[in-house]
């Protein structure tokens, strides 16, 4: 008996599973065939109401959500924590954490690193960044996901996404959303097991991209610290790009 079943088997199983409407997109070598289809199907959304996502699959096994109508019970009968709030809390927790593993120096030595403030080295992102696979030759196989939300950050509410390592519970994804959308637009638009992409209508303000780079940086620490290496950086390119790349190790 096969163990391992094929992609195709594995969109099939989600299909059934996700109980919307799914088109799959195989591997290709370009990008705007994917992208175009995600544009309009977010287009249609806003007059059909439901959100599109681009589900990135793998060859060796992706999630079945199996038990999606418990999960989104569960997500339906909890409040929506106050996003600002909750980013906020996120960057007392880390600088409490790293003040218990780092000296009151290394620990300012950390925070002069990582906060420099300069904004000139910031790269913009032009598109997706997760579609491609580590190869560079060709894409993922996608999933383009209709999800039955007409408010974007619900996406959360409808498939389990976080929890494990530092990567912020569903909960938590939903309220940062739900944040962000309000005051700059952004839409998550991409999952990937361990990434996470948005897209907005303009870059961040120019004004505003240094305190967004903040909240971004305590919410997931490696897109700097692994990442652009400073929050100044990460501002720099928020103020340039419409869309957001988070990723957790």
């Amino acid at each position: 008996m096969r163990e391992n079943p094929t992609i195709e088997e594995q969109v099939e199983r989600l299909k059934q599973n996700l109980g919307c409407p799914c088109t799959y997109l195989p591997p290709r070598e370009d990008e705007e065939s994917i992208m175009s289809a995600y544009q309009k199907a977010a287009e249609r959304g806003k007059r059909e109401g439901f959100t599109p996502l681009l589900l990135v699959l793998d060859q060796w096994g992706n999630p079945t959500f199996d038990d999606l109508k418990a999960f989104q019970r569960e997500m339906a009968a909890a409040p929506v924590e106050d996003g600002k709030a909750l980013l906020h809390r996120f960057e007392e927790e880390a600088r409490a954490e790293l003040g218990e593993d780092l000296s009151p120096e290394e620990l300012e030595e950390h925070f002069n690193e990582a906060l420099d403030r300069d904004m000139s080295e910031g790269q913009e992102i032009t598109g997706f960044l997760s579609l491609k696979d580590y190869r560079g030759k060709q894409t993922q196989p996608i999933l383009l996901v209709e999800i039955p939300a007409t408010d974007p950050w619900e996406v959360f509410a409808y498939l389990p996404f976080g929890g494990w390592n530092e990567c912020p519970a569903p909960e938590e994804h939903r309220a940062a959303a739900k944040y962000w959308y309000k005051e700059y637009g952004a839409v998550p638009a991409v999952m990937a097991p361990d990434i996470l992409e948005y897209i907005l209508p303009a870059p961040v303000p120019q004004e505003r991209a240094m305190e967004v780079a903040m909240e971004q940086y305590f919410f997931c620490t490696d897109i700097v610290d692994q990442g652009v290496g400073s929050v100044g950086a990460l501002a720099g390119g928020l103020a340039q790009s419409k869309f957001w790349y988070f990723w957790w190790d």
